[in-house]
């Protein structure tokens, strides 16, 4: 897996350009913990999910005619997805390129970067951690660095104002604070 460095002196438009198209594949900038969870999810669902799986269909088969057979038709259906979804992480994991966590400074928002804002309307401080779109769990704080909040904050500093064009209209923050 190739580490790739992570430039804090780079100009907006080419810093923030995190899917540059590479043998026709989008590469997926990632930590080297949300690679990790991406190769465990795949091999639980190679070794787990498409035994069982292949499990129900034999069982669905077993049952006597598959033209009627709606349990045949539910597993082939679920099998069809896990298939999709194995692609995909598959093709994920392939163009993975790893941010050097180490090298990520905090004069701007990046990628990676930690940051408190505070919605000026309300008084509301919020602390987000901009993640590659694989890593994204808003539960955790971490939203997909192509989020509409995450793109609007990216390259501002400390105590920089933004409006911020969201689905609910125009949402004004503040940089508070920038942290790794």
């Amino acid at each position: 897996m190739e580490k790739e460095e992570f430039r804090s002196d780079s100009k907006r438009s080419e810093f923030f350009f995190f899917c540059s198209r590479r043998s026709d594949m989008a590469v997926t900038y990632m930590t080297e913990e949300g690679l990790r969870n991406l190769q465990e999810e795949l091999i639980d669902l190679e070794s787990v999910q498409r035994p069982a799986i292949s499990r129900q269909i034999a069982e669905a088969r077993d049952k006597g005619d598959l033209s009627e057979n709606a349990e045949y038709d539910a597993a082939k259906e679920a099998q069809g997805l896990l298939e999709a979804k194995i692609a995909r992480l598959k093709e994920l994991i392939a163009t993975a390129r790893l941010i050097d966590e180490s090298r990520i400074g905090t004069d701007e928002v990046k990628i990676m970067n930690k940051v408190t804002i505070k919605n000026v309307k309300t008084k509301k401080q919020m602390t987000y951690t901009l993640v590659s779109e694989s890593e994204a769990d808003l539960k955790s704080g971490k939203i997909a660095v192509n989020t509409p909040i995450a793109q609007g904050l990216l390259g501002k500093k400390v105590g920089d104002v933004v409006e911020i064009q969201v689905p609910s209209g125009i949402l004004t923050f503040e940089v508070m604070d920038i942290s790794v």
